[in-house]
């Protein structure tokens, strides 16, 4: 057993004995403190070689009563003074941290090299997929039909009543806003033109994705990053089962087959929502417009439409997976991941938009 610290006077000596640490000090600690401050004033020696031990604690208390400065003659055993001049040599004050100045530069190029490593990494993958593809095409029986059925029926049949609301609520709004300007002008019968050609080339495959990456995407960078987190990834390893046969591969496919026709869907409710508002606004029935519709729209746009569904559920799932694969084994990288996927897959199907728009410029479109 150690004994309790104590503290005495003897012949002018100011003398320590016993265990001086935490634990030790805790039950007498306001005792302690008194009587080292009585003994601050006028105390110029010190005996500190009876103390069966020391820690920090009690180094800080006894350095805080000598006010920062050796006493003027102080007896301890070499291995006590260690602790006493680890404390002495700490900062009176801890510095505060440096303020680091934002450097636009420095940004860009953090910027730069996240989106060039995340974009090595979906390249990886891409070429996983397409090594995956070809062995399940050499042996057909392990192709995953259960996990790929399921991902047609989670991404494709349960986002169609999401996506008939909101395009149908997108429908009428085009057709109730053009049909203000197109009355002006007595031009009322081109709102068939407008609506076709905006709802099934464009807005109809990029609404579509937006609604996708944040209902499909993100439940697809979350399931897999829980999947990181429980291990159970690591588990399908180490039993043998490929995760990128079994969890990547049905996720990819089941989108991109599912997307086209969910943008078929929307683009189809959407164009019923806008045939409804013309009919209220403009008072064309809605055998005109069906009648119209086929020689003011050409069919290359549905093409086209069709087109930018399956390459929008590709990158979609895609991107999802990637940043799925990229949680680590915390909730904070997970809610941060699934964000930073949503975010990608959207800015990527905008840009994919765009590149479709400059290749297909001259296709589908009446006058060129």
């Amino acid at each position: 057993m150690n004994e309790p610290p104590r503290l005495q006077i003897e012949s002018g000596k100011i003398v320590l004995s016993g265990a001086w640490t935490l634990a030790a000090m805790l039950p007498e600690l306001t005792a302690l403190r008194t009587q080292l401050a009585e003994c601050r004033a006028g105390a110029t020696a010190w005996d500190l070689s009876r103390l069966s031990r020391i820690d920090s604690a009690a180094a800080v208390l006894l350095w805080r009563t000598w006010g920062g400065t050796w006493p003027a003659h102080l007896d301890v055993a070499p291995l006590h003074r260690e602790v006493l001049s680890r404390v002495a040599e700490l900062p009176d004050e801890i510095p505060a941290a440096a303020v680091q100045r934002f450097q636009l530069v420095e940004y860009f190029g953090r910027l730069t090299l996240r989106a060039l490593a995340n974009l090595q990494g979906m390249v990886a993958l891409f070429g996983q997929l397409i090594l995956d593809l070809s062995y399940l095409a050499r042996h057909p029986s392990d192709l995953p039909r259960k996990e790929l059925f399921a991902n047609i029926y989670k991404a494709g049949a349960q986002a169609l009543p999401v996506t008939a609301l909101v395009g149908f609520l997108i429908g009428i709004t085009i057709s109730y806003l053009s049909a203000l300007q197109l009355k002006g002008f007595g031009a009322d019968i081109f709102i068939v033109n407008i609506l076709g050609i905006s709802i099934i080339r464009e807005l109809g495959p990029v609404l579509v994705a937006v609604l996708v990456a944040g209902r499909s995407g993100s439940a697809m960078t979350a399931q897999i990053g829980v999947m990181r987190v429980t291990e159970e990834i690591d588990a399908l390893s180490t039993i043998g089962v490929s995760r990128s046969i079994r969890v990547v591969l049905p996720k990819i496919v089941g989108l991109t087959i599912a997307m086209p026709l969910v943008v078929l869907w929307t683009s189809a409710v959407a164009l019923l929502g806008g045939m409804v508002a013309a009919m209220l606004q403009l008072d064309l029935s809605l055998i005109y417009f069906i009648e119209n519709l086929p020689r003011a729209v050409p069919v290359s746009n549905l093409y086209i439409g069709l087109g930018k569904g399956f390459v929008f559920g590709f990158v979609i799932a895609l991107v999802a997976c990637h940043f799925g694969l990229k949680v680590k084994p915390n909730t904070e990288s997970l809610s941060a991941n699934t964000t930073r996927a949503v975010v990608t897959a959207i800015t990527s199907v905008i840009l994919v938009d765009a590149i479709f728009a400059i290749f297909t410029r001259h296709i589908g479109v009446p006058g060129l």
